[in-house]
């Protein structure tokens, strides 16, 4: 198995009308967050399969593949690290790919690129070593990538019981301008409250009238409907 062979099966694989779809969706748009990046039109489920039995190779070839032009290469490049990283079991072996993925966040430059590695690598390490100074660090980055990572990175923690590093980031974010950090932020305040309403409550009672309206509406999906309503009231325009 080889690079070549990889990115054949991956293009044999696409689908080229779904370019334009895909193009609009990751806003690729002048100005926008996604500016110039470049799609061949294929499915998830598809370039999983595929990359996952690249795994094996070395990091340095993976890491060809991540700093492609092609989107779908980047995340074909992420799967087989997250996958690599799942059947480490040494620890060096673990914390070099996690030096890896931190050296190589500018190539990470997409929302789902992040979403769909950081918590299986960045997240698993902090748990397993506790440097929750990491996730910090990587928040108070001048990178909106690098911060989306940060809080999107405590989704295994919170599997794990853990909600105090996203409460503490959250808190960092609320005078955040990204919309995509808005999201994220949002969507983990969720997940902190479907393990432990009474943490989201009292972050809600601390914040909501303050928090960005995209990140106080996602925090509030599972919540009944009367204190939706109520957290939504409070919030000032």
């Amino acid at each position: 198995m080889d690079i070549l062979q990889w990115k054949k099966e991956l293009t044999d694989k696409a689908q080229p009308e779904r370019k334009a779809i895909l193009s609009s969706f990751f806003k690729t748009g002048k100005g926008q967050y996604g500016e110039g990046d470049v799609f061949i039109g294929l499915y998830v489920p598809d370039n999983r399969a595929i990359s996952k039995k690249y795994h094996k190779l070395p990091l340095e070839i993976i890491g060809e593949l991540l700093k492609d032009k092609i989107h779908e290469f980047r995340l074909a490049a992420l799967i087989a690290l997250v996958k690599k990283y799942s059947a480490q079991k040494d620890e060096q072996g673990r914390k070099d790919i996690v030096e890896f993925y931190l050296a190589n966040t500018d190539r990470i430059n997409n929302w789902d690129l992040v979403d769909l590695s950081c918590p299986q690598i960045i997240g698993e390490w902090v748990m397993r070593s506790g440097n929750t100074q990491l996730l910090h660090n990587l928040s108070e980055s001048a990178c909106l990538w690098r911060r989306r990572i940060a809080i999107v990175s405590t989704y295994t923690l919170i599997k794990n019981g853990v909600s105090s590093p996203t409460l503490a980031i959250a808190e960092k974010y609320l005078s955040a301008k990204e919309d995509l950090i808005h999201k994220a932020t949002g969507w983990m305040l969720r997940e902190v409250g479907k393990a432990d309403t009474n943490a989201l409550i009292s972050f809600l009672d601390r914040h909501a009238a303050h928090m960005p309206r995209t990140m106080l509406r996602y925090s509030l999906e599972k919540l009944p409907k009367e204190t939706k309503m109520g957290y939504m009231k409070r919030k000032k325009s």
